[in-house]
Formats: C-alpha cells, sequence, structure tokens
C-alpha cells in the first residue's frame, strides 16, 4: 500500500533530522504526479529563523528535479500527529490541488488524510496575484 511505503521512507528521513535545540525530529514524504517518492527532514540553525522543516526540504528536492505538483505528501513527527507549520501550508498550497492529498501519521495504520483547503482555508494563491 502506497501509505506504507511513504511511511518507511518519512521514517527512515525522520532520523536524518538535524535538530539539536528542539530534539523534535520531523520525517516527510512527497509523491509527485509522476509517481516519483521524495524524502526530507527538518534541519535547524541556532539563529532559528534559517530552519526549514521536512515539507519544505522534501518539496524543494521534488521541485528541483522537474515536478510541480504534489500529489500526496505524509508528515510524520515524534508526537501525535505532526501537521504542517503555516510556512509548510503555504508552500503545499503552491504545488497542490484539490486533488493532492496531505496525510499525517502516528504510524502506518494511524493516519488521518486532509486535503489542502481543510489545512489552509482561504489560502493566498497565483490566482490571489492574477497569474
Amino acid at each position: 500500500m502506497e501509505i506504507n511505503k511513504m511511511y518507511k521512507i518519512a521514517l527512515q528521513y525522520k532520523q536524518n533530522a538535524y535538530t539539536p535545540y528542539s530534539n523534535y525530529n520531523v520525517g516527510c514524504c512527497v509523491k509527485d504526479t509522476d509517481g516519483n517518492y521524495f524524502g526530507g527532514c527538518n534541519i535547524e540553525n541556532a539563529s532559528f529563523s534559517p530552519t526549514i522543516c521536512a515539507e519544505r526540504t522534501a518539496i524543494s528536492k521534488m521541485v528541483s528535479e522537474g515536478c510541480k505538483l504534489i500529489d500526496t505528501i505524509l508528515i510524520i513527527g515524534d508526537s501525535d500527529f505532526t501537521y504542517p507549520c503555516g510556512v509548510c501550508r503555504q508552500v503545499i498550497k503552491e504545488f497542490s490541488n484539490e486533488d493532492t492529498r496531505i496525510i499525517v501519521a502516528r504510524n502506518e495504520k494511524d493516519y488521518k488524510i486532509y486535503n489542502i483547503e481543510e489545512l489552509l482555508p482561504h489560502g493566498f494563491s497565483g490566482d490571489d496575484v492574477n497569474v
């Protein structure tokens, strides 16, 4: 099943997280519309603002490989369900459509599925700048 594969990828990347300040590791797996998988982890920085979340790491990898549309994104953290922060929700919106699935998971069998409108209602998009 797709969720099992994505969970295993996210778990692998979660173990690579660099979190000396929060000790809160997050892993992510993005599947693009071509069926490619991209993993990511959070990477902290002492000055905090350069910190990058796992979701943005994986999405950046996807975009740098030439894909611009997320099919599914799965996020896991060190506690209960780990949801994308506001910045990540905005980045997900940029590369998603109404069919994009956002999955937050505790494990391979305990997860919730959302779309971007549920997590970022009234989000800002290219339509708002007449693009």
